[in-house]
């Protein structure tokens, strides 16, 4: 909307009046105890927050789930005067907060060396309804997809009209219970926004590798590999993986209604995440997601994964395609028997029963608010 003068001027102008728009629709709210605003994006949101604060003499809460200056960096570069006035903005407006929270203690550590905020680390939980997927479920999902993704239709020729089959999941037509089918492919899911903090090449470059292994008569299940998500690259993602000419590995980008996201992650049987930090500080939402699904997860590696990732307990890290091509191989060799690391990363994941995003709410800021009050 606007493409008037040079670019810096026009984000300028833009920034002003999303600030007047803002401002003018939060003093129309009835007063409130606290404002709490997630970062980023904070530019113009936490300056126009704290105006509201004086304005209605409430206390605000920032909750940092990144820097807004780092994800402007993947496409500026850092030294961008735009990335910089944003760090120094960031910084700034951000001491003037009455609360702080954060997503990992490497954050909590980096807010109070460079910017002298101290906050408390509130980790990302997954909502109630992210959890494992029943089978009649499951069916049901796989059913509904099979009309519109050709890898979730039964691979076999000789299923009879009236039988109810996907690639994965079968009706027994004498007793109507859902078995798994007898050689079904290992589904593996991963969700993106499909933007530069995530090079999917990585992935497509494993898969390669994954394919040559099954031709070299290593004992692997076929791969549906479904990759979910909008964002402004998937079309030169879809491009590269239309060139590609798997015989035992299909790849499939839908855009999922909702509640079907969190069934087709409680149905998957590993998860891989290519999500990088753009500040190397904050962890991916789409790991707290699978886990709460007690899905396993392979992840690639930056420097506080580890705090939600914990490699050969519940998940992998690895750093390369090569690596991840072998950890696919290792995971899925034998499939779909019990036993295996797969198996017992599940069995982990179920057993650690993590805290759910109301609870962990209640144990962390409740008695931090209450202190204060």
């Amino acid at each position: 909307c606007f493409t008037v003068g040079p670019k810096l001027f026009q984000y300028v102008v833009k920034v002003i009046v999303q600030a007047i728009q803002l401002l003018y629709a939060m003093l129309r709210i009835d007063q409130p105890s606290y404002i709490l605003l997630q970062n980023p994006p904070g530019l113009p949101s936490i300056a126009v927050a704290w105006v509201a604060c004086l304005f209605w003499r409430s206390k605000l809460i920032i909750d940092w789930h990144n820097y807004g200056y780092t994800i402007m960096s993947l496409s500026h570069g850092r030294n961008h005067p735009l990335v910089q006035i944003a760090k120094w903005y960031e910084k700034l407006f951000g001491r003037l907060s009455d609360y702080n929270l954060c997503v990992t203690n490497a954050m909590k550590e980096d807010l109070w060396v460079n910017c002298h905020i101290k906050a408390v680390t509130l980790y990302d939980k997954p909502a109630s309804y992210f959890k494992e997927t029943p089978l009649e479920l499951q069916h049901q999902l796989y059913m509904k997809l099979a009309k519109d993704y050709e890898p979730f239709k039964p691979r076999t020729e000789s299923v009879s009209l009236n039988s109810e089959m996907s690639a994965f999941t079968e009706r027994d037509e004498k007793s109507g219970h859902v078995i798994k089918t007898k050689g079904r492919p290992a589904l593996l899911v991963s969700s993106t926004s499909w933007t530069e903090d995530e090079d999917f090449s990585v992935l497509l470059k494993a898969l390669e590798d994954y394919e040559r292994y099954i031709s070299e008569g290593v004992k692997l299940p076929s791969l549906v590999c479904v990759i979910t998500g909008k964002g402004p690259l998937k079309d030169y993602y879809n491009g590269l993986i239309s060139k590609l000419h798997f015989k035992h590995i299909r790849i499939c980008t839908p855009w999922l209604e909702a509640e079907d996201y969190p069934l087709l992650l409680g149905s998957a049987d590993l998860g891989v995440c290519l999500h990088k930090s753009s500040s190397g500080l904050d962890l991916p939402m789409k790991v707290v997601d699978m886990f709460g699904c007690c899905l396993p997860v392979c992840a690639i590696y930056f420097e506080c994964l580890h705090e939600l990732v914990k490699h050969n307990e519940n998940g992998l890290i690895f750093r390369d395609s090569n690596e991840l091509a072998e950890q696919l191989k290792m995971l899925f060799l034998g499939f779909p028997t019990l036993e295996g690391k797969l198996h017992n990363f599940r069995k982990n994941l179920r057993v650690s029963k993590q805290l759910r995003w109301d609870e962990s709410w209640d144990q962390t800021v409740l008695p931090l608010l209450k202190q204060n009050e």
